[in-house]
């Protein structure tokens, strides 16, 4: 087969084949349905040469464990999707859920291939069913490595997750053009759908990579964390930890005064083997982390507020991101980790308009849903809807641990006694009052002594108790069968 890969190296890319190689192992890429051609005529389709119809598909092996993949091939037609080229996905996907393997798309199209009219459309919506079919049976991961532009969003944004590499992806349902037109504004690609965009404000994005080559890199390292199946149990990898280092650090974390923030990940990393955290979305909704990390070689999902981003509050996007990797770690039993220091949900009118309590929901409902192991532990604070909403034991948390300085409660001390004490608050006179009742109530009802004593919390447990804790509950639940399902056919998550 003759590519032509100087057209793709002009515009900084790798081409189609080039980038299947830089994924698998050598060698090991079996190639199907290349001699596969679409059958238009009109508007000169007839006399149009596309080899494989755009779009080279077939599996490999990534570190020895096989995967299913695609790559577009921008170089034929612009990568354009026809019927032939829809339905060779879509069928590579079928063959993987029954193969039980990833999918991995490499995705560099210009969208529908116009001369097609509704045959496009049809193989856009054979390949979209497909990836619903496929949704928390096998993992589906696309890679953005060109412009996708229209139908071309829509495969991506099914999927697991989204790598997108800076100068080269974009995303948009239209491009700059038609905004021009139909909405008179002058954008570019890069802001009207750009890697930063993404990435950052919408959330589409789960990496952001520098170059494609880190980007294989990368996506390769993802395989390396998760089952390829659901049902898959993944085997415990080499890990080191040093005790020592990482119990004497642990205690010292947490800032003197409870207003002053601190980067949740160095708790994480104090937690999990070394150099084993991988985050997932780390540019977007920065208050709370997510990501996978393994814990004596096992993965967990790690779901964590984190005070250096916003304070650590919970808004519309942290809610959403939480949500959704909760439900991916849920639907391939990958246990999960929760670590809470949180205020409270975002107040105010701008969240209050963008749905909080709809966005909000979706994490209570992803955490209840969920049946695999789930441990918590309560750092410091613990309000209100956002203590429960960050698996509390309400939510079927198996184990939740509390360091001694947490604070759970309605909310802070100062609220409270300016609600309590609301004339008080507002008479200079009842000041030194209003100082007393504030620190009574933050001495009798923030701490972890009555959530204790009521059974929500597991065990009051040192700093440096932790990681051995969480360890010896995730080994316990490692069997762990849910019956508590009530049959149905499904229930309706606030989307």
């Amino acid at each position: 087969m003759t590519y032509n890969l100087e057209k793709q190296h002009e515009k900084g890319k790798l081409h189609a084949i080039e980038r299947i190689n830089a994924l698998v192992d050598q060698g090991s890429f079996l190639e199907i349905y290349s001699g596969a051609r679409h059958n238009c005529t009109g508007f000169g389709m007839d006399t149009k040469e596309i080899p494989y119809d755009g779009v080279i598909t077939g599996f490999g092996t990534v570190k020895g464990r096989k995967i299913a993949l695609y790559a577009q091939d921008f170089t034929v037609q612009g990568g354009s999707l026809g019927k032939m080229h829809g339905d060779k996905i879509a069928e590579l996907i079928e063959k993987a859920i029954e193969a039980r393997c990833p999918v991995v798309g490499i995705n560099d199209s210009g969208g529908a291939r116009i001369q097609e009219g509704v045959n496009s459309l049809a193989g856009y919506g054979n390949l979209f069913f497909q990836n619903v079919r496929a949704s928390g049976y096998i993992p589906q991961i696309s890679i953005i490595a060109g412009p996708c532009a229209g139908g071309a969003v829509y495969s991506p944004g099914i999927t697991d997750f989204i790598f997108t590499v800076d100068h080269i992806s974009y995303l948009f349902i239209t491009g700059p053009k038609v905004v021009k037109s139909v909405m008179f504004l002058d954008v570019t690609e890069e802001e009207l759908g750009g890697p930063a965009i993404h990435a950052q404000k919408s959330g589409v994005s789960h990496f952001r990579c520098p170059t494609e080559a880190g980007c294989y890199a990368q996506v390769k390292t993802l395989l390396d964390y998760i089952p390829h199946y659901y049902g898959e149990v993944l085997p415990s990898a080499p890990f080191t930890y040093p005790e020592a280092q990482k119990t004497g650090e642990i205690g010292n974390i947490l800032p003197e005064r409870g207003a002053q923030s601190y980067d949740i990940r160095r708790v994480i990393d104090c937690l999990s083997d070394d150099n084993s955290f991988f985050e997932v979305a780390e540019e977007f909704a920065v208050s709370v982390v997510t990501g996978f990390a393994r814990i004596e070689g096992r993965t967990v999902g790690v779901i964590a507020n984190n005070p250096a981003g916003l304070g650590g509050v919970m808004n519309c996007d942290a809610s959403d991101k939480a949500a959704r990797f909760v439900r991916y770690c849920d639907a391939f039993n990958i246990p999960l980790l929760s670590l809470v220091d949180i205020p409270g949900f975002i107040p105010g009118p701008e969240e209050e308009q963008k749905g909080i309590i709809r966005h909000g929901a979706k994490l209570i409902y992803a955490y209840s849903e969920a049946t695999v192991p789930k441990v918590t532990v309560i750092i410091r604070k613990a309000y209100g809807g956002a203590y429960i909403a960050m698996c509390s034991k309400h939510l079927g948390a198996d184990f939740v641990f509390a360091w001694p300085r947490a604070e759970i409660a309605v909310m802070g001390a100062e609220g409270a006694v300016q609600i309590l004490y609301a004339r008080e608050a507002k008479d200079p006179v009842q000041a030194a009052l209003v100082r007393e009742k504030t620190q009574e109530y933050r001495e009798t009802i923030m701490n972890p002594k009555t959530a204790t004593e009521r059974g929500y919390i597991s065990e009051v447990i040192e700093p440096a108790e932790t990681r051995a804790k969480i360890a010896a509950c995730f080994q316990l639940l490692a069997d762990k069968k849910s019956t508590a399902r009530v049959e149905k056919k499904h229930g309706n998550i606030p989307l």
